[in-house]
């Protein structure tokens, strides 16, 4: 049995949709298909929570937006007309469900954690009828479950939960002896599970590959596809070095490194229960199916050159503290994460020297995270500033740490094309060395790096 993970990208109008359907209907018998909402709805679903904020007034336009696009989607996947009222029904319960939800913000004048979970799951839901009943009116056996009643346990974090492995592997487990079959086309909507107290909670924004990796996990599937339209994992991105090369293998690591670097193949969790279980991750390209693409497994193999991609990200900016011997003083590290984690605000990583601790935010986080510490009384610090206009680049390949001239080839590269070196990361990880660059400077860098370990 395949888990296959089917995206917003691939699903993003009747047509797209119409593809995956053919491509499902020939290959997907007797396989969990996970899904993505369709393009721009979750996009909808959440701009109406502040809209619903604003003005009961707009919740009708948002409800409409949301019934036109997937209206046009339905009329171009199923002909048949008595499976059109029926998902119609279906559908009319949906959205009135999720009027609901929007009008109760407005009228308390909250949009609780809670609600906001709520509402970003309807994308998925809608999705996953949608698409089953397109394959029934094929005459296939289909149909879907939501993840309440499969039984994806989370932690109950919303917003960023986590599965509860050994709960999801045994309700599942059940689930499957009693409903699946050899021809059964089963869909699961992506992107939330249930706690034990029943909230729905869901696993960050993009989490629908990582629901897909919890499902493979807890079904033993033999692979876990990720269907894209795109070839792969790449040396490098296309939109900067447009003669990049497919990459073939990679471990888990190097897919976790690169997803965290900004490479929109895999959410950056994904790998994490596929990993325990030793079940392979192969990205399939929907256009292309019969393509190699690109699979990550635990041994995949290592090129003479140890480097495999370079990739970046400019969601990044430095959040800097400065006092005198901030290394070697107790405590002020914490007080800082502590702060920062009250304002709902993740580190991406963290630098230090004995004047000055470096943390790497997310650009949109910096200013509310340097708002946040200046509350701090007394202040264990004697300034602090903000620098966004930089990039973080890495290269990522199994071993670098254990290979000499590895980072002297890289830094010289970056060097002979011109750019400074803003602050470096090397050890932490088996897989990547990380640095930062002026973000004027990211284009040169990235055509140096690639062309030393890839075009030579």
């Amino acid at each position: 049995m395949k888990v296959i993970k089917i995206g917003g990208g691939c699903l993003k109008d009747g047509q797209a949709a119409n593809t995956i359907i053919e491509l499902i209907a020939t290959r997907g018998k007797g396989d969990i298909f996970v899904l993505s909402a369709f393009y721009g709805v979750t996009d909808i679903l959440v701009s109406g929570i502040e809209k619903a904020l604003e003005s009961e007034t707009q919740i009708p336009l948002v409800l409409n937006s949301l019934r036109t696009l997937h209206n046009h989607i339905i009329k171009v996947l199923i002909q048949n007309d008595t499976l059109k009222k029926q998902l119609s029904r279906h559908l009319s319960d949906v959205y009135k469900r999720l009027e609901r939800y929007y009008y109760g913000i407005n009228f308390t004048r909250e949009a609780t954690p809670r609600m906001q979970d709520m509402i970003a799951t309807f994308g998925e839901r809608i999705s996953a009828v949608i698409l089953s009943k397109a394959l029934v009116a094929k005459g296939l056996d289909s149909s879907f479950v939501l993840p309440e009643d499969l039984g994806i346990i989370s932690d109950g974090k919303f917003m960023d939960a986590s599965a509860l492995m050994g709960k999801t592997r045994k309700n599942l487990a059940a689930w499957m002896d009693l409903h699946m079959g050899p021809e059964k086309i089963l869909f699961v909507p992506g992107f939330y599970g249930v706690s034990e107290n029943g909230d729905i909670t869901t696993f960050g924004r993009g989490g629908s590959d990582y629901s897909a990796a919890v499902v493979a996990a807890a079904v033993s599937a033999s692979v876990l596809e990720i269907w894209k339209d795109t070839q792969g994992f790449m040396t490098a991105d296309p939109d900067n070095i447009p003669h990049c090369k497919l990459i073939p293998e990679l471990t888990y690591e190097e897919a976790a490194e690169l997803a965290y670097t900004g490479a929109g193949i895999l959410h950056p969790r994904t790998v994490e229960p596929v990993k325990k279980a030793g079940i392979p991750i192969a990205i399939k390209n929907t256009y292309n199916p019969d393509a190699p693409g690109s699979l990550i497994t635990r041994n995949a193999v290592t090129p003479p050159t140890i480097v495999k991609s370079v990739s970046y990200t400019i969601d990044v900016a430095v959040l800097k503290i400065h006092a005198s011997g901030v290394g070697a003083r107790y405590g002020i590290l914490s007080q800082l994460t502590e702060r920062l984690a009250a304002a709902g605000i993740n580190i991406k990583s963290v630098v230090t020297s004995q004047t000055c601790i470096s943390l790497l935010l997310s650009r949109k986080d910096v200013e509310k995270g340097y708002q946040s510490i200046q509350d701090i009384k007394p202040s264990p610090f004697r300034k602090s500033d903000v620098i966004t206009d930089v990039a973080l680049v890495s290269i990522v390949g199994e071993g670098l740490h254990s290979n000499q001239g590895i980072a002297a080839k890289c830094f010289t590269a970056v060097s002979n094309a011109n750019v400074n070196i803003e602050m470096i990361s090397f050890g932490t990880s088996t897989a990547a060395l990380y640095f930062l660059v002026q973000e004027r400077s990211l284009d040169r860098t990235l055509q140096a790096l690639h062309a030393i370990f890839f075009d030579g």
